[in-house]
């Protein structure tokens, strides 16, 4: 990997994979504050593709089907990534068009916008496994930015003015930190000087300070969402646990896979489903941001069983808290883990993303390979470290069902 060097002095890294056939450029904006009312950053994300001062949406559109260039833009809590895949020798025209839509979009698809969204969001919120980790979420992050559920953003979403989405593009393109990652086979002269010609008038700031509070629980949390009609109870129950800043994040993410994202080999999906037949799907899930992670456990499961199964949850949880796991175990779920990870990053788009989260972060460009690393290094005493940390009473737990299927369950 090679560092490049552009006029503005924004962190670039070009990783050359010779005899691929496509270039992926992504780049990362860190978001250096909450967004003013809910659902500003998700409509600011979505306008960019909507036309810029030279093209309209159909043009801009266009121009990317016949070139067979992939270029789109994800909004996260804690940052915008931009995305682009392209034949080599269409590289330099997706780096043109991915300037003219960071730098020229005019946002004035606005209004439809605003339409859209509020569309979209309805008709999720009729699903009841959307509902139910909506209000997951805005309990775990209450009172907190990553608690800016589809919920709140319905809430805030017709006091959003053009001003506050011209506002927020401003303040995140002129003050915060930004990273390129370039992954394909292209020559380092020829990938500065195309930067150098499409990007230069991007900002870093060197001064960047994300204003963020970190959230917490204090105090079990429980919320339940009543639907007569459902023929299965869900139930997800999770902890506050911390970023991938931490240096529990490895453990973490095999604590994860030892409970219940290791697919059949999982301890949920042996215990809940193949011995007690209590799931229809049963499984663990690790998300961080930069300033706190989600660690939940998640089942669906007949509205008989909602007790039995959270006492499930429990009693696994207390296994790897009492007992020491065998080392067959953990292997397995370094192995499982290591897998996942080479699958997730076998194409030049998917090594730039996360070659860019890694240095968006603050860690170096091969910090993949430390994971890794890390990895094999993790013992079993302290998956059961990790069991007694974090996963104590302070909890959210929310659940799907009919009512009377609620009555008297003890959390």
């Amino acid at each position: 990997m090679k560092t490049l060097k552009l006029n503005n002095n924004i962190q670039t890294i070009l990783k050359r994979n010779h005899n691929t056939p496509r270039t992926a450029l992504c780049l990362y904006v860190r978001i250096n504050k909450p967004e003013s009312k809910a659902g500003v950053y998700t409509l600011l994300n979505r306008l960019f593709l909507q036309g810029t001062k030279s093209r309209s949406s159909e043009v801009l559109a266009n121009e990317l089907d016949k070139n067979g260039i992939d270029l789109y833009s994800e909004m996260k809590y804690d940052f915008i990534r931009f995305k682009v895949f392209a034949l080599n020798e269409d590289f330099e025209k997706a780096c043109e068009l991915l300037s003219d839509i960071i730098q020229n979009s005019t946002m004035d698809q606005f209004e439809k916008e605003i339409f859209k969204l509020k569309g979209e969001i309805a008709a999720e919120l009729d699903n009841p496994k959307t509902k139910l980790m909506e209000e997951y979420y805005k309990k775990l992050y209450e009172n907190h930015y990553y608690g800016n559920t589809y919920l709140r953003i319905m809430e805030d979403i017709d006091k959003i003015t053009i001003d506050d989405i011209i506002d927020a593009y401003n303040d995140i393109f002129k003050n915060s930190q930004k990273c390129f990652v370039i992954c394909g086979d292209i020559d380092e002269n020829n990938a500065q000087n195309i930067m150098n010609k499409y990007f230069s008038e991007l900002i870093s700031s060197d001064n960047f300070n994300a204003d963020f509070s970190v959230p917490e629980i204090t105090s079990p949390k429980l919320s339940k969402i009543t639907k007569e009609d459902a023929n299965q109870a869900q139930i997800i129950q999770g902890w506050l646990v911390p970023s991938f800043l931490s240096e529990d994040h490895v453990p973490l993410m095999l604590f994860s896979t030892i409970l219940g994202s290791m697919g059949l080999s999982s301890r949920l999906f042996r215990e809940l489903r193949e011995k007690k037949g209590l799931a229809y799907t049963v499984r663990s899930s690790y998300e961080t941001n930069k300033f706190a992670g989600s660690f939940s456990v998640y089942i669906a499961t007949e509205p008989t069983n909602i007790q039995e199964s959270v006492n499930g949850f429990k009693e696994e949880i207390n296994k790897l808290k009492n007992e020491i796991i065998s080392e067959d175990e953990l292997n397995n779920a370094k192995n499982n883990l290591l897998g996942k990870r080479q699958f997730f990053s076998e194409n030049n788009l998917q090594k730039a993303a996360l070659i860019g989260y890694y240095v968006s972060s603050g860690y170096a460009a091969n910090y993949s390979d430390i994971i890794e690393k890390k990895i094999q290094e993790v013992t079993a005493l302290k998956i059961q470290e990790i069991a007694r940390k974090y996963f104590g009473n302070n909890y959210v737990t929310t659940i799907v069902a009919p009512s009377k299927s609620m009555e008297g369950i003890l959390f």
